[in-house]
């Protein structure tokens, strides 16, 4: 069993508000992205994960790797650990839910527990570093 998910997700971060998004039945936000296909780069499944998801595109050249976290999976077995690889990136479009996304909110650090544990390490590390509010 793969025990380890790997995920890319966009740091969209907007007068010291982030961009969630929660799946349709879901409860739990998570920072926009996904899990990598086989044969693709980070930058590929930004972009295509951004696109299917929020109905914009990710402009490429200003996509800047910001670090890595990992953490227990959000709603699978224990043991499952996934690995979140954060980018930020200029776009272009109107930010609009698609696909299995049903809304999206803009965080501050106070609603870190809206979040998956994974996301919380993301948000603790923007808090950190003065780039999301209180």
């Amino acid at each position: 069993m793969n025990t380890e998910i790997d995920k890319i997700a966009w740091l969209h971060i907007v007068d010291g508000r982030i961009l969630t998004a929660r799946s349709k039945g879901k409860d739990t936000y998570y920072l926009p992205g996904g899990k990598r296909e086989p044969g693709e780069s980070d930058i590929d499944t930004l972009v295509r994960e951004i696109e299917e998801e929020l109905s914009v595109r990710i402009n490429r050249k200003t996509a800047a790797r910001v670090d890595s976290f990992h953490a227990a999976a959000h709603g699978k077995l224990e043991g499952v650990q996934v690995t979140m690889t954060c980018y930020t990136a200029d776009y272009e479009g109107e930010l609009n839910p698609a696909s299995e996304i049903e809304a999206l909110a803009w965080f501050t650090y106070k609603d870190r527990e809206r979040v998956s544990a994974v996301c919380q390490m993301i948000f603790d590390y923007l808090h950190n570093e003065k780039m999301l509010a209180d």
